[in-house]
């Protein structure tokens, strides 16, 4: 098994930020297969970053588009740097693209039918981001949104950190 590369409570608010509306963290190979497998319905799959300008652009931009009338019919994260195995595993989905995080990816009937990459990302803010989601929800998604509740969002809390600040993984 891969260590992970930064300080597991320093990421946490990052992974957090995302799994406290209701997005599913996969942390092993395995659970990205039983997620990605049923070919069946849209599944959205952000590979989550340290990175302070991109990462912390696209998690309040994805939280926004799951609060969208459409939704995929589920959604998870992966953590470059943290887990690094499954991050790879979704990759093994992405192979048309170049590795990048953050990365968002919308998967329709088991094949990629969107993806925001890092370049991406990084040339839009955060309600750029949630624009192009809920355009590609409305184009391929029929879940009724929203992901969170009113409460849920409440309490949510988008993280500006610069990833150059979290330290290393130490063993």
């Amino acid at each position: 098994m891969l260590p992970p590369l930064y300080d597991l409570e320093a990421v946490r608010p990052m992974e957090e930020e995302l799994t406290s509306i209701g997005v599913r963290a996969l942390k092993t190979p395995a659970e990205v297969a039983e997620f990605l497998n049923p070919a069946e319905g849209t599944a959205l799959v952000v590979i989550n970053s340290v990175c302070g300008c991109a990462a912390g652009g696209a998690r309040p931009g994805v939280t926004r588009a799951l609060q969208h009338a459409r939704i995929p019919d589920r959604s998870a994260t992966v953590f470059a740097g943290v887990h690094r195995e499954a991050v790879e595993a979704v990759r093994e989905h992405l192979t048309d693209f170049i590795p990048s995080s953050p990365f968002v990816a919308l998967f329709a009937g088991g094949k990629v039918v969107f993806v925001l990459q890092r370049r991406d990302i990084e040339r839009l803010d955060q309600e750029g981001v949630a624009r192009e989601l809920i355009q590609a929800f409305d184009r391929f998604c029929t879940a009724e949104g929203p992901l969170a509740s009113p409460d849920q969002l409440r309490h949510h809390h988008p993280v500006r950190a610069c990833g150059s600040k979290i330290p290393p993984y130490q063993a």
